[in-house]
Protein backbone atom coordinates (compact mmCIF):
# COMPACT_ATOMS: atom_id res chain seq x y z
CA UNK A 1 0.00 0.00 0.00
CA UNK A 2 2.67 2.48 0.84
CA UNK A 3 6.04 2.91 -0.94
CA UNK A 4 9.55 3.99 0.08
CA UNK A 5 11.57 7.37 -0.57
CA UNK A 6 14.58 6.80 -2.65
CA UNK A 7 17.84 6.41 -0.42
CA UNK A 8 19.65 10.22 -0.39
CA UNK A 9 22.66 9.78 -2.35
CA UNK A 10 26.17 9.75 -0.55
CA UNK A 11 27.69 11.10 -3.34
CA UNK A 12 25.81 14.77 -2.47
CA UNK A 13 26.77 13.98 1.53
CA UNK A 14 30.53 13.34 0.61
CA UNK A 15 30.96 16.92 -1.78
CA UNK A 16 28.94 19.08 0.62
CA UNK A 17 32.13 17.48 3.36
CA UNK A 18 34.94 18.41 0.75
CA UNK A 19 33.34 21.49 0.47
CA UNK A 20 33.42 22.83 3.67
CA UNK A 21 37.26 21.49 4.43
CA UNK A 22 38.69 23.23 1.32
CA UNK A 23 36.86 26.46 3.02
CA UNK A 24 39.00 25.84 6.05
CA UNK A 25 42.10 24.88 4.23
CA UNK A 26 42.23 27.45 1.69
CA UNK A 27 40.23 30.67 3.40
CA UNK A 28 42.77 33.28 2.45
CA UNK A 29 43.02 31.90 -1.06
CA UNK A 30 39.23 32.33 -1.46
CA UNK A 31 38.56 35.77 0.06
CA UNK A 32 41.84 37.16 -2.54
CA UNK A 33 40.08 35.47 -5.39
CA UNK A 34 36.33 36.59 -5.03
CA UNK A 35 37.85 40.06 -4.25
CA UNK A 36 39.68 40.25 -7.80
CA UNK A 37 36.84 37.95 -9.72
CA UNK A 38 34.26 41.14 -7.98
CA UNK A 39 36.17 44.14 -9.02
CA UNK A 40 37.19 42.46 -12.74
CA UNK A 41 33.45 42.05 -12.90
CA UNK A 42 32.66 45.63 -11.45
CA UNK A 43 34.99 47.27 -13.77
CA UNK A 44 34.84 45.48 -17.05
CA UNK A 45 31.47 43.97 -17.08
CA UNK A 46 28.47 46.09 -18.69
CA UNK A 47 25.44 46.37 -15.86
CA UNK A 48 22.56 44.08 -16.72
CA UNK A 49 20.06 43.13 -14.21
CA UNK A 50 18.62 41.12 -16.59
CA UNK A 51 21.50 38.75 -17.58
CA UNK A 52 20.89 35.08 -17.61
CA UNK A 53 22.22 33.27 -14.02
CA UNK A 54 24.10 31.10 -16.27
CA UNK A 55 25.68 32.95 -18.40
CA UNK A 56 26.75 35.25 -15.06
CA UNK A 57 28.09 32.25 -13.82
CA UNK A 58 30.39 31.26 -17.27
CA UNK A 59 31.42 35.07 -16.70
CA UNK A 60 32.76 34.75 -13.33
CA UNK A 61 34.82 31.18 -14.77
CA UNK A 62 36.16 33.18 -17.27
CA UNK A 63 37.61 35.98 -14.96
CA UNK A 64 38.24 33.22 -11.89
CA UNK A 65 40.71 31.58 -14.54
CA UNK A 66 42.39 34.51 -15.32
CA UNK A 67 42.80 35.57 -11.73
CA UNK A 68 44.27 32.14 -11.58
CA UNK A 69 47.03 32.69 -14.33
CA UNK A 70 47.83 36.19 -13.10
CA UNK A 71 48.13 35.11 -9.40
CA UNK A 72 50.07 31.95 -10.21
CA UNK A 73 47.83 29.63 -8.35
CA UNK A 74 48.07 25.72 -9.01
CA UNK A 75 44.98 23.54 -7.28
CA UNK A 76 44.42 20.09 -8.75
CA UNK A 77 40.95 19.61 -10.07
CA UNK A 78 38.49 19.12 -6.98
CA UNK A 79 40.00 21.71 -4.86
CA UNK A 80 39.78 24.13 -8.34
CA UNK A 81 36.25 23.08 -8.77
CA UNK A 82 34.81 23.74 -5.44
CA UNK A 83 36.72 26.99 -5.12
CA UNK A 84 35.01 28.10 -8.15
CA UNK A 85 31.51 26.92 -6.29
CA UNK A 86 32.21 28.84 -3.86
CA UNK A 87 33.08 32.11 -5.33
CA UNK A 88 29.84 31.90 -7.48
CA UNK A 89 28.43 31.14 -3.86
CA UNK A 90 29.64 34.38 -2.81
CA UNK A 91 29.34 36.56 -5.81
CA UNK A 92 25.52 35.54 -6.99
CA UNK A 93 24.46 33.09 -4.18
CA UNK A 94 24.10 32.59 -0.33
CA UNK A 95 28.01 32.75 0.59
CA UNK A 96 29.32 30.37 3.20
CA UNK A 97 26.23 28.70 3.91
CA UNK A 98 25.73 27.60 0.57
CA UNK A 99 27.13 24.16 1.16
CA UNK A 100 25.08 24.09 4.31
CA UNK A 101 21.89 24.63 1.93
CA UNK A 102 23.15 21.51 -0.52
CA UNK A 103 23.26 19.35 2.63
CA UNK A 104 20.85 16.90 2.79
CA UNK A 105 20.79 15.69 6.24
CA UNK A 106 21.10 19.34 7.14
CA UNK A 107 17.25 20.30 8.37
CA UNK A 108 17.65 24.19 9.81
CA UNK A 109 20.48 26.09 9.83
CA UNK A 110 21.04 28.78 12.49
CA UNK A 111 23.27 31.75 12.08
CA UNK A 112 23.76 33.55 15.23
CA UNK A 113 26.10 36.91 14.26
CA UNK A 114 28.26 36.43 11.39
CA UNK A 115 30.54 34.03 13.14
CA UNK A 116 28.27 31.13 15.52
CA UNK A 117 26.97 28.93 12.56
CA UNK A 118 24.38 26.14 14.07
CA UNK A 119 22.62 23.20 12.28
CA UNK A 120 20.20 20.99 12.73
CA UNK A 121 21.20 17.47 11.55
CA UNK A 122 19.01 14.01 12.62
CA UNK A 123 17.26 16.26 14.72
CA UNK A 124 19.89 17.29 17.11
CA UNK A 125 21.92 20.42 17.04
CA UNK A 126 25.28 20.98 16.46
CA UNK A 127 27.98 23.84 15.99
CA UNK A 128 29.67 24.37 12.79
CA UNK A 129 33.04 26.13 11.89
CA UNK A 130 31.25 27.77 9.05
CA UNK A 131 31.91 31.64 9.57
CA UNK A 132 30.92 34.60 7.60
CA UNK A 133 33.65 37.28 7.07
CA UNK A 134 32.04 40.13 8.95
CA UNK A 135 28.63 42.09 10.34
CA UNK A 136 27.99 43.72 6.81
CA UNK A 137 29.05 40.01 4.49
CA UNK A 138 26.21 38.65 6.49
CA UNK A 139 23.89 41.61 5.69
CA UNK A 140 24.78 41.39 2.27
CA UNK A 141 23.77 37.25 2.25
CA UNK A 142 20.47 38.79 4.34
CA UNK A 143 19.29 41.06 1.59
CA UNK A 144 20.78 38.90 -1.20
CA UNK A 145 17.40 36.69 0.01
CA UNK A 146 14.76 39.04 1.06
CA UNK A 147 15.18 41.46 -1.93
CA UNK A 148 14.00 39.16 -4.85
CA UNK A 149 10.47 38.97 -2.97
CA UNK A 150 10.13 42.42 -2.53
CA UNK A 151 11.06 42.84 1.18
CA UNK A 152 13.69 44.68 2.84
CA UNK A 153 15.32 44.15 6.05
CA UNK A 154 16.96 47.22 8.15
CA UNK A 155 16.57 49.14 11.33
CA UNK A 156 12.64 50.88 10.28
CA UNK A 157 12.21 47.05 9.92
CA UNK A 158 14.54 44.43 11.70
CA UNK A 159 12.51 41.26 10.94
CA UNK A 160 11.23 39.54 8.03
CA UNK A 161 10.09 36.08 7.07
CA UNK A 162 10.80 35.19 3.01
CA UNK A 163 11.04 31.94 1.47
CA UNK A 164 14.09 30.54 -1.06
CA UNK A 165 12.94 29.74 -4.40
CA UNK A 166 13.33 26.02 -3.56
CA UNK A 167 10.37 26.52 -0.46
CA UNK A 168 12.60 27.02 2.05
CA UNK A 169 11.22 29.09 4.91
CA UNK A 170 13.52 31.86 6.29
CA UNK A 171 13.67 34.68 9.18
CA UNK A 172 16.22 36.96 9.57
CA UNK A 173 16.63 39.55 12.83
CA UNK A 174 18.64 42.54 12.57
CA UNK A 175 19.59 44.88 15.76
CA UNK A 176 18.18 46.56 17.12
CA UNK A 177 15.80 43.71 17.70
CA UNK A 178 18.93 41.45 18.07
CA UNK A 179 21.16 42.59 20.58
CA UNK A 180 24.55 40.31 19.17
CA UNK A 181 24.23 40.87 15.46
CA UNK A 182 21.59 39.82 12.82
CA UNK A 183 20.54 36.28 13.03
CA UNK A 184 19.34 34.45 10.08
CA UNK A 185 17.65 31.04 10.43
CA UNK A 186 16.24 28.71 7.50
CA UNK A 187 13.43 25.47 7.80
CA UNK A 188 14.34 23.57 4.73
CA UNK A 189 12.43 21.06 3.65
CA UNK A 190 12.87 17.65 1.34
CA UNK A 191 13.27 18.13 -2.13
CA UNK A 192 11.22 14.49 -2.16
CA UNK A 193 8.37 14.80 0.35
CA UNK A 194 8.40 12.79 2.81
CA UNK A 195 5.58 9.64 2.57
CA UNK A 196 3.91 7.47 5.44
CA UNK A 197 6.38 4.67 4.31
CA UNK A 198 9.37 7.06 5.79
CA UNK A 199 7.69 7.92 8.79
CA UNK A 200 6.83 4.40 9.26
CA UNK A 201 10.77 3.12 9.28
CA UNK A 202 11.91 6.03 11.22
CA UNK A 203 9.19 4.80 14.04
CA UNK A 204 7.15 8.06 14.06
CA UNK A 205 4.01 6.40 13.97
CA UNK A 206 3.85 2.33 13.52
CA UNK A 207 1.77 0.56 10.22
CA UNK A 208 -1.76 0.25 12.39
CA UNK A 209 -1.88 3.87 13.09
CA UNK A 210 -0.82 4.82 9.81
CA UNK A 211 -3.67 2.62 8.47
CA UNK A 212 -6.42 4.31 10.67
CA UNK A 213 -5.10 7.56 10.11
CA UNK A 214 -5.52 7.18 6.35
CA UNK A 215 -8.58 5.80 7.32
CA UNK A 216 -9.75 9.19 8.72
CA UNK A 217 -8.61 11.41 6.09
CA UNK A 218 -10.26 9.28 3.51
CA UNK A 219 -13.50 9.18 5.40
CA UNK A 220 -13.27 13.21 5.73
CA UNK A 221 -12.41 13.32 9.49
CA UNK A 222 -11.60 16.88 10.87
CA UNK A 223 -8.39 16.60 11.68
CA UNK A 224 -5.81 19.23 13.88
CA UNK A 225 -2.30 18.41 14.00
CA UNK A 226 -0.29 19.65 16.84
CA UNK A 227 2.99 19.77 18.83
CA UNK A 228 5.88 22.26 19.53
CA UNK A 229 8.30 23.77 17.21
CA UNK A 230 10.56 21.56 15.02
CA UNK A 231 8.32 18.69 16.18
CA UNK A 232 7.37 17.88 12.30
CA UNK A 233 4.30 19.13 12.38
CA UNK A 234 3.98 20.81 8.50
CA UNK A 235 5.65 16.91 7.35
CA UNK A 236 3.10 15.30 8.76
CA UNK A 237 -0.02 17.12 7.81
CA UNK A 238 1.72 16.67 4.32
CA UNK A 239 2.03 13.03 4.50
CA UNK A 240 -1.76 12.81 5.95
CA UNK A 241 -2.81 15.21 2.83
CA UNK A 242 -1.33 12.84 0.27
CA UNK A 243 -4.18 10.36 1.37
CA UNK A 244 -7.20 13.01 0.24
CA UNK A 245 -8.63 11.54 -2.99
CA UNK A 246 -7.81 12.74 -6.14
CA UNK A 247 -11.13 13.84 -7.22
CA UNK A 248 -11.42 16.42 -4.76
CA UNK A 249 -11.12 20.24 -5.05
CA UNK A 250 -8.16 20.83 -1.90
CA UNK A 251 -7.48 24.60 -1.27
CA UNK A 252 -4.52 25.10 0.91
CA UNK A 253 -3.87 28.34 3.25
CA UNK A 254 -0.33 29.22 4.52
CA UNK A 255 1.64 31.82 6.02
CA UNK A 256 4.72 30.74 4.04
CA UNK A 257 3.69 27.98 1.93
CA UNK A 258 5.46 24.67 2.74
CA UNK A 259 3.04 21.81 1.75
CA UNK A 260 3.20 19.59 -1.15
CA UNK A 261 0.43 18.34 -2.23
CA UNK A 262 0.62 15.73 -5.51
CA UNK A 263 -3.16 15.79 -6.48
CA UNK A 264 -4.43 17.36 -9.31
CA UNK A 265 -6.63 19.43 -8.10
CA UNK A 266 -4.90 21.99 -5.34
CA UNK A 267 -5.02 25.21 -5.08
CA UNK A 268 -2.35 27.38 -2.92
CA UNK A 269 -2.77 30.57 -1.51
CA UNK A 270 -0.17 32.11 0.76
CA UNK A 271 -0.74 35.21 3.07
CA UNK A 272 1.04 38.80 1.77
CA UNK A 273 2.61 40.67 4.15
CA UNK A 274 3.01 44.72 4.43
CA UNK A 275 4.76 46.50 1.85
CA UNK A 276 7.51 48.80 2.33
CA UNK A 277 4.23 51.82 3.50
CA UNK A 278 3.23 48.99 5.65
CA UNK A 279 0.17 48.63 3.25
CA UNK A 280 -1.74 45.87 1.49
CA UNK A 281 -1.70 43.03 3.54
CA UNK A 282 -3.83 39.87 3.54
CA UNK A 283 -4.28 37.98 6.49
CA UNK A 284 -4.41 34.18 6.79
CA UNK A 285 -7.77 35.13 8.18
CA UNK A 286 -9.17 36.63 5.06
CA UNK A 287 -7.74 34.67 2.75
CA UNK A 288 -9.75 31.26 4.78
CA UNK A 289 -12.72 33.68 4.04
CA UNK A 290 -12.43 34.04 0.65
CA UNK A 291 -11.43 30.16 0.18
CA UNK A 292 -15.25 29.44 1.60
CA UNK A 293 -16.33 31.08 -1.94
CA UNK A 294 -13.88 29.21 -4.23
CA UNK A 295 -16.19 25.70 -3.75
CA UNK A 296 -13.50 23.57 -2.18
CA UNK A 297 -13.93 20.14 -0.82
CA UNK A 298 -11.40 20.40 1.83
CA UNK A 299 -9.30 23.63 3.45
CA UNK A 300 -6.22 23.16 4.65
CA UNK A 301 -4.39 25.84 6.65
CA UNK A 302 -0.92 25.55 7.22
CA UNK A 303 -1.35 26.79 10.48
CA UNK A 304 -3.67 28.51 12.96
CA UNK A 305 -2.06 31.07 14.88
CA UNK A 306 -4.80 33.90 15.40
CA UNK A 307 -8.37 35.15 14.42
CA UNK A 308 -8.37 32.69 12.03
CA UNK A 309 -9.26 29.50 13.90
CA UNK A 310 -12.86 30.97 14.15
CA UNK A 311 -13.04 31.03 10.65
CA UNK A 312 -11.44 27.49 10.37
CA UNK A 313 -13.85 25.78 12.65
CA UNK A 314 -16.75 27.60 10.61
CA UNK A 315 -15.29 25.85 7.39
CA UNK A 316 -15.35 22.17 9.30
CA UNK A 317 -18.62 23.23 10.79
CA UNK A 318 -20.67 24.54 7.05
CA UNK A 319 -19.86 21.46 4.47
CA UNK A 320 -16.07 21.63 4.47
CA UNK A 321 -15.56 17.92 6.49
CA UNK A 322 -12.36 16.55 6.42
CA UNK A 323 -10.27 19.72 6.81
CA UNK A 324 -6.62 19.87 8.34
CA UNK A 325 -4.81 22.30 10.01
CA UNK A 326 -1.78 22.37 12.42
CA UNK A 327 -1.68 24.59 15.91
CA UNK A 328 1.42 24.58 18.36
CA UNK A 329 0.51 22.95 21.67
CA UNK A 330 2.26 20.70 24.31
CA UNK A 331 -0.39 18.56 24.41
CA UNK A 332 -4.20 17.29 22.62
CA UNK A 333 -5.88 19.31 25.86
CA UNK A 334 -3.73 22.26 25.59
CA UNK A 335 -4.70 22.14 21.57
CA UNK A 336 -8.11 22.62 22.49
CA UNK A 337 -7.27 25.68 24.85
CA UNK A 338 -5.15 27.43 22.00
CA UNK A 339 -7.88 27.42 19.85
CA UNK A 340 -10.36 28.66 22.57
CA UNK A 341 -7.96 31.66 22.76
CA UNK A 342 -7.50 32.10 19.43
CA UNK A 343 -11.16 32.54 18.71
CA UNK A 344 -11.30 34.92 21.11
CA UNK A 345 -8.49 36.64 19.80
CA UNK A 346 -10.60 37.56 16.50
CA UNK A 347 -12.87 40.15 18.34
CA UNK A 348 -15.99 37.90 18.97
CA UNK A 349 -18.03 38.40 21.62
CA UNK A 350 -18.56 35.25 22.19
CA UNK A 351 -19.39 33.40 25.58
CA UNK A 352 -16.65 30.72 26.28
CA UNK A 353 -19.33 27.91 26.32
CA UNK A 354 -20.57 29.13 22.81
CA UNK A 355 -16.93 28.68 22.00
CA UNK A 356 -16.46 25.12 23.11
CA UNK A 357 -19.37 23.97 21.91
CA UNK A 358 -17.59 25.14 18.55
CA UNK A 359 -14.86 23.22 18.59
CA UNK A 360 -16.02 20.49 20.17
CA UNK A 361 -18.58 19.93 17.25
CA UNK A 362 -15.97 21.02 14.75
CA UNK A 363 -12.83 19.33 15.60
CA UNK A 364 -12.92 15.19 15.55
CA UNK A 365 -9.31 14.07 15.93
CA UNK A 366 -6.22 15.52 17.06
CA UNK A 367 -2.63 14.32 16.60
CA UNK A 368 -0.27 14.98 18.57
CA UNK A 369 3.87 14.89 18.09
CA UNK A 370 6.48 15.39 20.16
CA UNK A 371 10.38 15.97 19.52
CA UNK A 372 12.23 13.63 21.66
CA UNK A 373 15.03 13.59 23.72
CA UNK A 374 17.21 11.54 20.49
CA UNK A 375 16.24 13.93 17.90
CA UNK A 376 13.42 11.78 16.61
CA UNK A 377 9.72 13.18 16.34
CA UNK A 378 6.85 10.29 17.12
CA UNK A 379 3.30 10.32 17.46
CA UNK A 380 2.77 10.08 21.18
CA UNK A 381 -1.38 10.70 21.22
CA UNK A 382 -3.95 10.60 19.49
CA UNK A 383 -6.88 11.70 20.95
CA UNK A 384 -10.70 12.25 19.90
CA UNK A 385 -12.72 14.93 20.81
CA UNK A 386 -15.99 12.84 21.66
CA UNK A 387 -18.16 16.37 22.88
CA UNK A 388 -19.51 18.30 25.86
CA UNK A 389 -20.64 17.49 28.88
CA UNK A 390 -21.73 20.39 31.09
CA UNK A 391 -19.12 23.39 30.42
CA UNK A 392 -16.22 20.14 29.65
CA UNK A 393 -14.74 19.38 25.99
CA UNK A 394 -14.78 15.79 26.14
CA UNK A 395 -11.90 13.93 24.95
CA UNK A 396 -10.42 9.83 25.06
CA UNK A 397 -7.03 8.94 23.95
CA UNK A 398 -7.30 6.59 21.26
CA UNK A 399 -3.55 5.70 20.31
CA UNK A 400 -0.41 6.70 23.14
CA UNK A 401 3.58 5.98 22.43
CA UNK A 402 4.60 4.02 25.55
CA UNK A 403 8.56 4.13 25.73
CA UNK A 404 10.02 0.75 26.56
CA UNK A 405 13.87 1.80 27.07
CA UNK A 406 16.76 3.05 25.11
CA UNK A 407 18.93 1.17 22.89
CA UNK A 408 22.43 3.26 21.44
CA UNK A 409 20.97 6.08 22.95
CA UNK A 410 18.15 5.87 20.57
CA UNK A 411 14.56 5.73 22.18
CA UNK A 412 12.40 2.11 22.13
CA UNK A 413 8.71 2.35 22.16
CA UNK A 414 5.75 0.93 20.93
CA UNK A 415 2.44 2.65 19.93
CA UNK A 416 -0.52 1.47 21.56
CA UNK A 417 -4.23 1.37 21.02
CA UNK A 418 -6.43 2.23 24.28
CA UNK A 419 -8.42 -0.64 23.17
CA UNK A 420 -11.21 2.26 22.54
CA UNK A 421 -12.89 2.44 18.74
CA UNK A 422 -13.56 5.94 17.93
CA UNK A 423 -17.50 7.61 18.09
CA UNK A 424 -17.08 8.43 14.43
CA UNK A 425 -16.67 5.01 13.74
CA UNK A 426 -20.55 4.97 11.41
CA UNK A 427 -18.70 7.87 9.43
CA UNK A 428 -15.93 5.37 8.52
CA UNK A 429 -18.60 2.38 7.87
CA UNK A 430 -20.55 4.84 5.88
CA UNK A 431 -17.33 5.96 3.40
CA UNK A 432 -17.10 1.90 2.42
CA UNK A 433 -14.12 1.47 5.46
CA UNK A 434 -14.46 -1.24 7.71
CA UNK A 435 -11.26 -1.15 10.09
CA UNK A 436 -10.15 -4.43 11.44
CA UNK A 437 -10.64 -5.14 15.35
CA UNK A 438 -7.08 -5.79 15.12
CA UNK A 439 -6.16 -1.59 14.69
CA UNK A 440 -7.95 -1.17 18.01
CA UNK A 441 -6.61 -4.06 19.92
CA UNK A 442 -5.10 -3.74 22.93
Amino acid sequence: MFTNRPALSKDVVTSVQKTQTIVSEHQDDFVMIRDAVQRDLLENSKPDSSINPEKLKKLIEEVFNKVLEDEHLLYNHDTRNQLLDLVIADIVGYGPIEPLLKDPDITEIMVNGYNRVYVEKFGLIKPTNVKFENEAHLMRVIDRIVSPIGRRVDESSPMVDARLPNGFRVNATIPPLSLDGATLTIRKFATRPYQVQDLISNGTLSIGLANFLKACVEARINLVVSGGTGTGKTTFLNVLSSFIPEGERVITIEDTAELQLHQPHVVRLEKRPPNIEGKGEIAIRQLVINALRMRPDRIVVGECRGGEAIDMLQAMNTGHDGSMTTVHSNSPRDALRRIETMVMMAGMDLPLRAIREQVASSIELIVHLERMRDGTRKVVKVSEVQGMESDTVVMQDLFTFEQTGTKNNMIQGVHKSNGLRPGFTPKLIAAGINLPDSVFAK
